[in-house]
C-alpha cells in the first residue's frame, strides 16, 4: 500500500515529462505545477494526494477550483474485485464536478490518467428514462415513502401480484384472463405463470391458485396496495 508522500514522486514525474516545473505543499495545496514558459496568465496545475477517496477530499479539490480550472486528484489505484467499479463511478463525480483523476499503481508507480478537468454535460438515457416513467405510472400510490418498507421496496410488480393474490384468495382457482380484468392487472396469466414469488400453481390449463406461501406473503404485503 502506498503512503500519501509515495504518491508525490511519481505525479511529479508524470507532469514534468510533460513539461511542467512540479513543487510540492505550496500554500494549502499538496502539489502546484505550472509550464515555464507559460506566462502568468496561463492557469496552474493542481494535484490533492490521498491514500482514498472520500467527501472530504472532494471538497477540498473543488475549493481549489477557485484558483484554478485544473485541478486533479490523485489516489492509489484500487484493487480488487470492485477495483472497476469504484474507478468508473469515482472518474464520473470527477468529471460531474470539473475535477481531473489520476491514480498511481502500488506496484511500480505507473500514473493512469482517468479524466482531465472540464465541463461535462452527460447524455440523457432515454431508454432509461421511459423505464423509471413507467414504473412511476405503474405504481399505485406511493407505497415506498421515498424509503422501504418493512419488507423492502414495494415495485409496480409486487403491487400486481398482491393483487391477483387477494383476489385468488377470495375466489379459490381462477382462470388468469378473469382475474387480470378483475384486478386491472392486464398481465396476471404471465404473471402467475412465471410464479417468481412461488405465490401461485397452476391447477390446469390458464387456472391458477394461491399457494401457502402466497396467502403468508399476502398477509406480509397487503398493505403495500
Amino acid at each position: 500500500m502506498l503512503r500519501e508522500r509515495e504518491l508525490y514522486a511519481p505525479i511529479k514525474a508524470y507532469l514534468e515529462a510533460r513539461g511542467y516545473v512540479v513543487k510540492g505543499e505550496v500554500g494549502a495545496a499538496d502539489l502546484v505545477a505550472r509550464r515555464p514558459d507559460a506566462g502568468d496568465e496561463a492557469e496552474p496545475v493542481i494535484v490533492e494526494l490521498k491514500l482514498r477517496i472520500s467527501l472530504a477530499l472532494f471538497h477540498q479539490a473543488v475549493a481549489r477550483l477557485t484558483i484554478t480550472d485544473q485541478v486533479y486528484i490523485a489516489v492509489p489505484k484500487p484493487t480488487g474485485k470492485q477495483a472497476r467499479r469504484a474507478l468508473r463511478d469515482n472518474r464520473a463525480l470527477c468529471r460531474r464536478l470539473g475535477l481531473g483523476f489520476l491514480t498511481v499503481r502500488a506496484t511500480d508507480g505507473t500514473v493512469e490518467l482517468h479524466c482531465d478537468p472540464g465541463p461535462y454535460a452527460p447524455r440523457k438515457n432515454k431508454p432509461r428514462r421511459e423505464k423509471m416513467l413507467r414504473a412511476f405510472d405503474r405504481l399505485d400510490g406511493d407505497p415506498n415513502d421515498g424509503g422501504s418498507t418493512r419488507h423492502g421496496l414495494v415495485t409496480a410488480y409486487r403491487q400486481d401480484a398482491v393483487k391477483c393474490a387477494a383476489y385468488l384468495a377470495q375466489t379459490g382457482p381462477e382462470k388468469g384472463s378473469i382475474v387480470a380484468r378483475a384486478c386491472a392487472v392486464p398481465n396476471a396469466t404471465r404473471l402467475m405463470r412465471d410464479n417468481h414469488y412461488g405465490w401461485f400453481c397452476k391447477v390446469e390449463t390458464g387456472v391458477y391458485a394461491l399457494t401457502e406461501a402466497g396467502r403468508r406473503g399476502l398477509a406480509d404485503w397487503v398493505d403495500s396496495v
